[in-house]
């Protein structure tokens, strides 16, 4: 079934997923995460995003990035999940398709939305079950948000650095936001909009989106317009 065009805008943050096909692996050992994140740092420099947060879960990628062209995130995403799929099937001796396909994005409106995209990717740990605090998980950019660990993939977002004048406000400020789960209601925005291609954020930020694209940004409240393209697995549920 065909698919909707992403939704990408110069300067306006995306979230991202990308998922191992049928949820299988994808990172079996230390060695594989740190290769993922060292071609991840290469080609965000290269094709222009500020990564801002991330996670590497056993089974799939989250990340919050802000593209410099509008293809730059493609870019990124492509180039990265080749190199490492040559990788992974190099090191163990395998063959075929490593991702679920077509990765999984929405613009993030900065004001009230922003720092929920944060909490929600360093959180996924947490939510999973896998550890008690998002601090006990190793590959997550909350070591480097929350308490200040030298990570040279991280440029702090600009809602970020209003959290305090100093470094040391600003991640106080930061780990106060975890003191508290993130609202459900909150959780199922972010994830209805990835899951969708849609723009997360108000009413009126969704319109300025479909004003400069000319397309749909929202799911709408009475049914698709007959010209509008929905990705076949856009019910997927993410955690």
């Amino acid at each position: 079934m065909p698919r909707r065009a992403r939704l990408s805008i110069p300067g306006i943050p995306w979230h991202i997923i990308q998922r191992g096909n049928n949820r299988s692996t994808c990172f079996h050992a230390e060695e594989d995460y740190q290769f993922y994140l060292q071609y991840l740092q290469e080609f965000a420099l290269k094709y222009g995003c500020a990564i801002h947060a991330y996670v590497l879960m056993t089974n799939h990628v989250h990340l919050l990035l802000t593209p410099e062209k509008p293809d730059s995130a493609s870019l990124l995403m492509k180039h990265l999940g080749q190199r490492y799929v040559q990788y992974i099937n190099r090191t163990y001796k395998r063959s075929g398709t490593l991702w679920e396909g077509r990765f999984r994005s929405c613009l993030a409106q900065t004001e009230d939305y922003l720092l929920a995209c944060y909490r929600y990717i360093e959180l996924n740990p947490v939510r999973a079950a896998m550890v008690h605090q998002p601090q006990d998980y190793r590959w997550t950019s909350y070591h480097a948000n929350a308490q200040g660990k030298a990570d040279p993939l991280i440029t702090p977002h600009e809602q970020y650095l209003r959290l305090g004048l100093s470094d040391m406000e600003r991640r106080e400020a930061y780990r106060a936001l975890f003191k508290a789960h993130l609202d459900e209601e909150m959780v199922g925005q972010i994830r209805s909009a990835t899951n969708g291609n849609y723009a997360l954020g108000s009413e009126r930020f969704q319109k300025e989106i479909e004003i400069a694209l000319g397309r749909r940004a929202s799911r709408g409240q009475s049914g698709r317009p007959a010209n509008t393209l929905i990705d076949d697995e856009d019910q997927l549920d993410l955690w």
